[in-house]
């Protein structure tokens, strides 16, 4: 029979004890792998999980708000009411003015101002968009994207844009128009230059053309020079474009029309602004209207 020496006993000992312990690093290392992707997956859902909650709470709050208060919450920002005239910036609680006082500023308002022109404050709407407020409709993470997409791709200041995209938003839905076409027309005409100029004369975000449509800046008291404006030219230029729609019955036939084209073809003008209308609601994450 075979003696054993103690060293080799020893020895096997020693083995199976490492076996043991490497299987057991080993199962700990499965067991924290698993902990770890848990943690990863948790990580990434739970807060898009709450952003969306936080979402369908917007949109509920917007459906249920009544769609005239939507109008006048923001044109309160403005410095106008939903009819285009000035809103009341006067304490209720501070009295009249003096007649003579009341007379004076009556008298200086109608030499600035022609008696139907909306006081146009594009300082008030870089105001609201600076304070992180924005149109009603669509939620705050829609905004932010939206500004965030026309700010990077048309180096753009945030304010600025998000500035834009609430007058688009308001101007347009007073045409119910798509608010999304606006700003693609505007990204195609302009990118979003408001002292832009063509060389037939046409001017600001919208490119207008002021000799043509003279007639729609009668109401502003700066004339044709308000297409310099960034409020005005959005709301001529949107009048503009709702006209050529409703004459040909079709968005891709306004869209001819608004760019000047008579024939056919309109140069492939109509599928540049579809096509940026497309990645703007991509970006934004806000459904193309109709």
């Amino acid at each position: 029979m075979p003696v054993i020496s103690s060293d080799s006993m020893a020895g096997r000992s020693a083995l199976g004890l490492s076996r043991q312990v490497s299987e057991f690093i080993y199962v700990c290392a499965i067991y924290l792998g698993i902990a770890v992707l848990i943690t990863i997956v948790l990580g990434a859902t739970v807060p898009s999980l709450r952003q969306q909650a936080q979402q369908v709470h917007e949109a509920l709050l917007i459906a249920l708000r009544p769609a005239q208060d939507l109008n006048q919450i923001w044109y309160a920002s403005y410095g106008v009411d939903d009819r285009g005239s000035p809103a009341s910036t006067v304490d209720p609680d501070a009295g009249a003015l003096p007649p003579e006082d009341a007379k004076a500023e009556k008298r200086a308002e109608s030499e600035t101002r022609s008696p139907e022109a909306p006081q146009l404050s594009f300082s008030r709407a870089l105001q609201a968009s600076v304070a992180g407020r924005h149109v009603e409709g669509i939620t705050a993470a829609q905004a932010q994207a939206l500004r965030s997409y026309l700010a990077r791709k048309y180096r753009i200041a945030h304010s600025v844009a998000g500035a834009l995209v609430n007058t688009v938003f308001v101007v347009a839905r007073e045409k119910n128009l798509d608010p999304q076409l606006v700003l693609a027309v505007i990204s195609i005409e302009s990118r979003y230059n408001p002292y832009a100029e063509s060389h037939v004369g046409a001017q600001g975000l919208m490119q207008v053309m002021t000799k043509v449509h003279k007639d729609k800046f009668e109401v502003f008291s700066d004339g044709p020079i308000a297409a310099l404006n960034p409020i005005a030219n959005i709301r001529v230029g949107t009048q503009i474009l709702y006209d050529c729609i409703k004459r040909r019955r079709s968005i891709e036939g306004g869209l001819a029309c608004y760019v000047g084209a008579t024939g056919p073809s309109d140069g492939g003008y109509g599928a540049k602004v579809l096509a940026e209308r497309r990645r703007i609601a991509l970006a934004s994450g806000i459904p193309i209207g109709r």
